[in-house]
Parts: C-alpha cells; sequence; structure tokens
C-alpha cells in the first residue's frame, strides 16, 4: 500500500510553508503504508503536472495534498474542490486568473474521495484542533484538490485523493499579532494522524 502525500514551497512571501514542513518530518512507513512525499510548485498547472507525474511514477492508493491556511485555527481536512481560479494574489509563477475554470470541460465541483469525517476525527484523538473544511478557496491550493481528482477520474480512477489545509507555524505567526498557529510538531502529528485514518480505510 502506497499513499502520495503532497507539501507546497514557500509564497505569498513566507520563507517556510508548514505544509511542506510537516511532509518532510513525516515517517516513510505509516500503518503499514509506504509514505510518498512529494514536493509541489505554487503554480496553477505546473502544480497538477508535478502530482501527475509522481502519481504514474509512484501509482499509491491514495493522494493527500497538504497545503497552507494562514488564520485558521486548526487542521481542517478539505470536503470539496470547485471549479474556478479567482487568485487574490498572484502564484508563484505570476498567474492571477480572476473567475476562471480550471478544466473547461469538468465539472462544477469535486468532493474528495478520502475519508474527510474519520481523517478529522483522529487528528482530534491525537489532541490537536481540527474540522472539517466545506470550502478550499480558490487559490492554488483549490486547483490542487479539484485538479488531482480531475485526472484521477479520468486515468486512474481507483485512487482516492484530497487535500487538508494546516495553519501558519508559530515561527510565522510571531509578527502576526493575533494570528492562529501550531507547532510544527502539532501540524505534523495531525498529519501522521489523518494519514493512519487514511491507511486504515485502504486495508
Amino acid at each position: 500500500m502506497k499513499i502520495m502525500i503532497t507539501g507546497f514551497e514557500p509564497f505569498g512571501g513566507e520563507s517556510v510553508n508548514p505544509s511542506l514542513e510537516a511532509v518532510k518530518r513525516l515517517p516513510d512507513e505509516i500503518a503499514g503504508a509506504q509514505i510518498c512525499k512529494v514536493q509541489v510548485p505554487v503554480v496553477r498547472y505546473r502544480a497538477l503536472e508535478c502530482i501527475k507525474a509522481n502519481v504514474s511514477f509512484y501509482r499509491p492508493d491514495a493522494v493527500i495534498s497538504v497545503g497552507q491556511a494562514g488564520g485558521r485555527i486548526g487542521i481542517t481536512p478539505e470536503r470539496i474542490g470547485i471549479n474556478c481560479d479567482d487568485y487574490g494574489i498572484p502564484d508563484n509563477g505570476g498567474n492571477a486568473p480572476v473567475n476562471e475554470k480550471i478544466f473547461e470541460d469538468g465539472p462544477d465541483a469535486y468532493f474528495a474521495t478520502l475519508p474527510v469525517l474519520a481523517m478529522t476525527e483522529a487528528i482530534k484523538a491525537a489532541g490537536i484542533p481540527a474540522s472539517v473544511s466545506n470550502t478550499a478557496g480558490t487559490y492554488v491550493c483549490n486547483h490542487v484538490l479539484y485538479g488531482t481528482r480531475y485526472f484521477l477520474e479520468k486515468e486512474y480512477p481507483g485512487i482516492i485523493s484530497g487535500f487538508i489545509h494546516v495553519p501558519f507555524m508559530h515561527e510565522q505567526a510571531i509578527e502576526k499579532r493575533g494570528m492562529p498557529s501550531l507547532s510544527l510538531d502539532e501540524i505534523t502529528r495531525g498529519l501522521e494522524a489523518a494519514v493512519t485514518a487514511v491507511a486504515e480505510v485502504l486495508k
């Protein structure tokens, strides 16, 4: 059993991205599943090309993408991705689409096929704040959630996928007055708990 988990490079003026830092810290095996870790660019379509290439290489049973959502108070597995790119800030490639479809022939939305509720409960059971999110936004995180399901449905329908947002790390929030954050250790433990929940479903 293989689970591919992706983390984004830094963006938006940040020097680090907690999604990538936590993914890098995950064990190479969780609950009997081999963990395949992938760094993804914060660039529309290039991010999907990276994920698609690694799915072809690893042939995982599940794809879990992780991204930063500054301002959230806990770890939030996403329920749904929508067919819309509407970036409030340019991505790392300078793209700033406004109300554009990700794929013209795609449906309005895709639900994540990961066990979102079980993942959320597992994170909370590990002592980390968590809740289900019903919006992944309209930036590159949503682009990846939607776009990954789009190509998996067409090319690898047996692979489940979804997205998890994580808050800022404490180090990022030092100069952001009142901004919620978690330690990198907490984020990593939360992700490991979520991955364990996915592995249990795949067994």
